[in-house]
């Protein structure tokens, strides 16, 4: 019997964060429609104090519910996620039955791009683009 192998963390990287009102349904919904991975999710109930999803080519996002204390509350998000397959995300958001609000489409700075919205309205850019060369 081999030992367990322990886990280690991701290298530093930046994680967009954001509240949601009703999160599980949206935890759900960017696992199946986009393809994000459910790392963890903390919370009893309806209630996510903290949830992590991974986006399977690095990174990710972490959110939680709208909290009645002070701090940033939801008023819209967007985040742009790099992807080598933008054709096969774009089908998988259609499937899962996510908002397109720009379908694919070939960047004049040489990306393939496509926006969807999620159930809670925030704005999710896929694309090829991983940045400029440094």
């Amino acid at each position: 019997m081999s030992a367990p192998q322990q886990k280690t963390p991701p290298p530093p990287q930046v994680w967009p964060t954001l509240r949601a009102r009703d999160a599980r349904p949206l935890i759900r919904f960017l696992v199946e429609a986009f393809g994000f991975e459910e790392t963890v999710v903390h919370g009893e109930g309806d209630q996510v104090h903290h949830a992590e999803l991974a986006w399977p080519e690095g990174g990710g996002v972490m959110l939680g519910s709208v909290r009645e204390a002070p701090g940033p509350q939801p008023r819209g998000f967007a985040a742009y996620v790099v992807t080598a397959d933008p054709d096969a995300v774009h089908d998988r958001a259609i499937d899962g039955g996510a908002e397109i609000i720009q379908g694919l489409h070939e960047t004049d700075y040489g990306s393939r791009d496509f926006a969807a919205r999620d159930p809670e309205g925030n704005h999710w850019y896929f694309g090829t683009y991983p940045g400029e060369p440094r």
